[in-house]
């Protein structure tokens, strides 16, 4: 069931996906915002305590002229992923914060019309601050690896 109260305070709906048993749909209330426009319909779960998992669904419109996701499409997904990743661990409502630091190395092609995932994993909490790394991974068993990243994310002072 969709928490009508959650989407109007945080502008998202996160809701269980009842295509994808285990996942819940997080996505902006609002379609005519980035992550709708262009990185599209997202998923997320919590792994294991300070382990979540963020997947999107690359398509043409993510690609570039080798036919493989654009690497600018990448980095706008794993920006994204930190807060799918901080929602999951209940870390932040939603939005309202912002990144501070993102580093990515990119290790090979994303592939088109294959669900890429962000593996997030949270390394410390502070007052202001989300530490965390992770990796950008294709394949049922996470083996095509893509990149790598690391963040930080501040959040609202309130």
């Amino acid at each position: 069931m969709i928490d009508n109260d959650a989407i109007q305070r945080t502008g998202f709906i996160d809701a269980a996906d009842p295509d994808h048993p285990g996942w819940r749909l997080w996505q902006m209330r609002d379609e005519r915002r980035y992550n709708a426009q262009v990185i599209g319909k997202m998923l997320i779960r919590e792994e294991t305590p300070g382990h979540a998992r963020v997947r999107m669904f690359p398509e043409l419109k993510h690609s570039n002229l080798a036919d493989a996701v654009h690497g600018g499409t990448t980095l706008g997904f794993i920006d994204v992923a930190l807060f799918g990743a901080a929602r999951v661990f209940g870390l932040l409502d939603a939005g309202f914060a912002v990144t501070l630091d993102l580093s990515t190395q990119f290790i090979s092609a994303g592939r088109i019309d294959e669900p890429m995932d962000a593996t997030v994993e949270l390394l410390r909490e502070t007052k202001r601050l989300l530490f965390m790394r992770g990796l950008v991974v294709q394949g049922t068993d996470d083996s095509h690896v893509v990149a790598s990243f690391t963040g930080t994310i501040r959040k609202a002072v309130g």
